[in-house]
């Protein structure tokens, strides 16, 4: 598979200070270095490679908001985006297992985490623990709070009971935020988060989908009987699940918003290097008014998501409010993504339909954007009932 051809500065990265383009530069070397070599056979053989996981701790990409007195970069959310999509140019399979590690659980961790919570765990984040999310099950996609996991309170602890489903990092995690209620009768307000351990008696990482996209990251189920959780490992409080379940995804569809932007550029990238070598009726196709034109259009819609996604993380990290911007850049950026994706494979012609040339991938990768973490109808909802509020 090759590499994307070095593009010239995006617009938009003129509003980084010089300390985040240098850190961006040294993610898309080692993103080109180190991850597209591998690319290909991660994909065809659906498993990430364990020699990147380590990397990916040692260059401090996994604790990017982790205090520096812990192990942590002490970095910002807009760092992670930046992370996240240049990762994603060349793999979007390895730029969601950071994605998942910093916007989603060191998020919550952060924001919900006891004193104590955090000291025990945030450093074990930033070293060498990979980290999950786990709330949806078969019954609750969308309807994210139909939840049939249950956790019954049992002497000093909590006993869980239930599945979970489609669960990103599955099989790499060790620490997991699992959403189970423990009053149904209470609906969404009996909804509470635990942190649960690879290796508690009970829980289990069950089968690996078979994925359309981003194949080399693992996508699991979790199978918990009768497990045991001790009470200082409730997230939060008790019963106040769903406020955490909400304002981390409503962080985390900023990290999907960058990662489709990522994605998106990686297939701009391909095409243009491939439209100046490819030769038709005596000349390089890029010499056609028609490719141009589709070419300058792919180029205007990156940009306009990634200023939409860059917008949603400063604010984020301002302190202001951020979850309609967010929920817009997520639904235009992976709008985006499937359209770039697309012209990318028509413009490749045949060879854009095999898989010798890297553009099928990313065509493939581009669909889950508009599904996981809010599905794009769920964003339009957000997006019109802020809009009529």
């Amino acid at each position: 598979m090759s590499e994307p051809s070095p593009a010239a500065p995006h617009p938009a990265l003129t509003t980084l200070s010089e300390e985040e383009e240098m850190f961006r530069k040294a993610i898309r070397d080692f993103a080109e270095s180190e991850i597209a070599p591998r690319v290909a056979e991660m994909d065809r053989n659906q498993t990430f490679d364990t020699d990147l996981v380590p990397q990916l701790f040692e260059l401090g990409l996994m604790g990017i908001e982790v205090p520096e007195e812990m192990g942590g970069a002490g970095s910002t959310f807009f760092t992670s985006i930046l992370v996240v999509e240049e990762l994603s140019r060349v793999d979007p399979a390895v730029a969601v297992l950071v994605d998942v590690q910093n916007t989603l659980f060191i998020n919550a961790l952060l924001r919900w985490g006891s004193d104590s919570q955090k000291e025990r765990f945030l450093p074990r984040m930033a070293a060498d623990t990979v980290g999950a999310y786990a709330l949806s099950e078969a019954g609750s996609g969308s309807d994210a709070f139909a939840l049939a996991c249950r956790a019954t309170e049992d002497g000093d602890g909590w006993v869980i009971t239930g599945q979970k489903l489609w669960i990103t990092n599955g099989n790499e995690a060790d620490l997991f935020i699992i959403f189970a209620n423990v009053n149904p009768e209470a609906g969404y307000k009996g909804i509470t988060a635990f942190l649960v351990e690879r290796g508690t008696e009970g829980f289990t990482v069950g089968k690996k989908e078979d994925k359309l996209g981003i194949r080399a990251s693992s996508t699991t189920e979790l199978v918990l009987e009768n497990v045991r959780v001790p009470s200082e490992n409730v997230l939060g409080e008790v019963g106040k699940g769903y406020r955490v379940a909400i304002e981390t995804l409503n962080e985390g569809r900023i990290g999907i918003g960058a990662q489709m932007v990522g994605l998106a550029q990686g297939a701009l990238d391909h095409t243009v290097k491939y439209v100046k070598e490819r030769e038709q009726f005596g000349q390089p196709i890029a010499e056609f008014q028609g490719v141009q034109f589709q070419l300058a259009q792919m180029a205007t819609q990156i940009e306009a998501a990634r200023l939409m996604v860059y917008n949603a993380a400063r604010l984020k990290d301002a302190g202001k409010d951020f979850v309609n911007p967010a929920a817009m850049a997520k639904l235009f950026s992976a709008q985006i993504a499937q359209e770039v994706a697309s012209a990318a494979v028509d413009l490749f012609g045949g060879y854009g339909f095999t898989r010798e040339y890297p553009v099928e991938k990313l065509y493939r990768d581009a669909k889950i954007g508009s599904i996981y973490e809010g599905t794009s109808n769920m964003q339009l909802q957000t997006i019109a009932r802020i809009l009529l509020k």
